[in-house]
């Protein structure tokens, strides 16, 4: 079942912590959510919605549901889901993924990957794998053929630690992973 957009119409941390175990799918590609970190707006630097409204960051502040995607290191999309109620920013970075289903396909994304275990292993890695770029920024995930579906149920234990990667705010704790599952990022 796919998520409904009230799952994303909560405080980002919430939802950050509540996709881990969820499916991301793309097309014939899925992975369960292993990873993920929270950008909120405000005072949070390492937000890219802390300038405030620009023709980039638009979508960060529109309804939640909705895939923002942004290039990384000038060569890496990077995935985001926003989060928060309609003008307040707030965003999901999906950082890893399990992959459950068309691995062929992922594989012949990510030929370079040494494992299955490395597929999708990192927010660009899963882009490039389950066929995701710049283009899906503002693509409702509660439709259509991005979306995130209901997972494990039950209860996950949950690591948090600072986010990687960044340097303004980067010793807040809004990095969320499952613990001791093989797919998070290194």
């Amino acid at each position: 079942m796919t998520l409904p957009r009230a799952f994303y119409n909560r405080a980002t941390v919430e939802v950050a912590r509540d996709l881990l175990g969820k499916v991301l799918v793309h097309g014939e590609t899925a992975g369960i959510i292993v990873e993920t970190e929270a950008y909120l707006g405000g005072d949070d630097l390492a937000s890219h919605s802390a300038a405030g409204i620009t023709d980039r960051t638009r979508v960060i502040f529109g309804p939640p549901g909705h895939a923002y995607v942004y290039l990384s290191y000038g060569m890496h999309d990077c995935l985001n889901i926003v989060a928060e109620p309609r003008g307040t920013p707030g965003c999901v970075l999906i950082r890893a993924l399990e992959p459950v289903a068309g691995l062929d396909i992922m594989r012949s994304r990510r030929p370079r990957a040494r494992s299955d275990r490395d597929l999708a292993s990192g927010p660009g890695k899963l882009t490039r794998a389950l066929g995701i770029t710049r283009q899906h920024t503002g693509v409702d995930v509660t439709m259509g053929e991005l979306s995130v579906q209901s997972g494990q149920s039950g209860d996950l234990e949950i690591a948090v630690t600072p986010r990687i990667g960044i340097t303004n705010c980067a010793d807040w704790p809004l990095r969320f992973y499952i613990l001791g599952n093989p797919y998070v990022s290194r």
